[in-house]
């Protein structure tokens, strides 16, 4: 049900509720008043009656203009009936006031008023009575209730103008193409319709902000995947040309390592898309951050042993936090192969995980030539390396890191490492 329709029959419902209320009570408040009127009638008749002289009340009778429905009738002092109209039947004696009799199956409404030389009786039908107490209110009634189709074209107008700064946005977002994301416009907005407006023109924001993301990376990825791609296929030329197995062999050796820089480029690529900012990590659990760093440390030995960098699990302490394993993983493994890949054979690759002052800290070192200060914020850009770096790398790991730091609440810091030389990564995150 739109809103509209749904404000107008809530609104009609409780103009509805209010209007029959108000007829209920209007009905028996005109009758009351109307049946009290009639009463009145009677009794003033009556006093007229009462002050003429016994004899004169026949012919002052239909000077009153009572009409065939009305019945007159006087007894003297002494109980003898002195006058009756013309259209009466005999009543039977009633009260002193007003009171209701029935004669032959009808009821009647009588005045009896007890003068000292006679007792007057003035009738008139129940019925009559109850019928000019219904029409006086239906007098009233008729007109009110006549207004309620009135009210409610009132009422759809003027939900249907309430509602048209939501339609004029309705039609603007309809009449948009697909690529469209500018925000929608604000201004002569009503109070209740602006925050809505504005809330929409901050999620397009951050839509045009994803799909920029998504176009840098595309076009980021493009281009740093022309390089390997091109190798390969000169390496593959190479190995097409080879002459002797040592130059086949040679050439294998190139392709493999070729392939293997484009795996890993691959990898990390597709591990980044993953971690897209708009994307939702797992539901996240207590990770153990001293088991996380010992299971990436084993994975990645034989890199180690292979560049001749010894990995050294200095400080494991039992320490965890909440977040998602998967992600945490990427995290600890583009770490540690980093500061493996830029280690010096011969180097070393410390690792540390510990708690402290209420929070857990992740740590990697490494013996590489480091990273000067003033590079330590673009190195976290996708696809940036160090101008003149000879290690192999794709300029991801470190932007995959900062991902996951960030999407976990953690800071990650740049610095030296233990000595003034070679460089530290710390990530701090809260504990579970």
């Amino acid at each position: 049900m739109s809103i509209r329709r749904k404000l107008l029959v809530a609104l009609l419902a409780a103009l509805g509720v209010t209007g029959v209320a108000a007829s209920g009570a209007t009905w028996f408040e005109v009758r009351r008043q109307a049946n009290q009127l009639f009463d009145y009638h009677l009794e003033q008749m009556a006093l007229s009656l009462a002050d003429q002289p016994l004899a004169a009340s026949a012919a002052l009778v239909p000077q009153l203009g009572l009409g065939q429905d009305y019945v007159v009738q006087v007894w003297d002092s002494g109980g003898v009936l002195a006058y009756i109209s013309k259209n009466g039947a005999p009543l039977p004696p009633a009260s002193s006031g007003f009171d209701d009799v029935g004669v032959d199956g009808e009821d009647w409404r009588v005045f009896t008023l007890e003068a000292p030389d006679r007792t007057i009786q003035v009738a008139a039908p129940a019925e009559l009575r109850s019928g000019q107490a219904t029409a006086m209110a239906l007098r009233i009634l008729v007109p009110i209730l006549a207004t309620i189709p009135v009210y409610g074209l009132i009422i759809w107008l003027i939900v249907g103008e309430g509602l048209r700064p939501l339609n004029q946005i309705a039609r603007a977002i309809r009449r948009r193409q697909p690529a469209s994301l500018e925000p929608l416009p604000q201004a002569r907005l009503p109070e209740e319709v602006a925050p809505l407006v504005s809330e929409l023109n901050a999620l397009l924001a951050r839509l045009r902000e994803a799909l920029d993301r998504q176009k840098r990376f595309t076009a980021d990825a493009a281009h740093e995947l022309r390089s390997p791609l091109t190798a390969l296929q000169v390496q593959l030329d190479m190995l097409a040309r080879a002459r002797t197995p040592e130059e086949n062999r040679a050439a294998l050796e190139a392709l493999r390592a070729g392939m293997k820089r484009a795996a890993r480029l691959v990898e990390q690529m597709l591990t980044m898309a993953r971690l897209e900012p708009e994307a939702q990590l797992a539901q996240p659990a207590a990770v153990a951050l001293d088991a996380l760093a010992a299971q990436v440390a084993g994975e990645l030995e034989p890199l180690a042993e292979a560049r001749r960098i010894e990995l050294r699990l200095e400080r494991l302490e039992s320490v965890a936090v909440r977040g998602d394993a998967t992600a945490l993983h990427a995290l600890a493994r583009n770490l540690i192969d980093n500061a493996i890949r830029y280690a010096p054979a011969g180097g070393a690759v410390r690792l540390a995980a510990f708690a402290e002052d209420g929070s857990a800290f992740l740590v990697v070192e490494d013996d590489g030539p480091g990273i000067p200060p003033a590079e330590r914020a673009r190195v976290f850009d996708r696809f940036y390396r160090l101008p003149g770096s000879h290690a192999e790398g794709s300029g991801l790991g470190l932007a995959i890191a900062r991902q996951v730091a960030d999407a976990h609440g953690a800071e990650i810091a740049l610095g030296d490492a233990a000595g003034g030389h070679g460089l530290r990564v710390t990530v701090r995150f809260k504990t579970a």
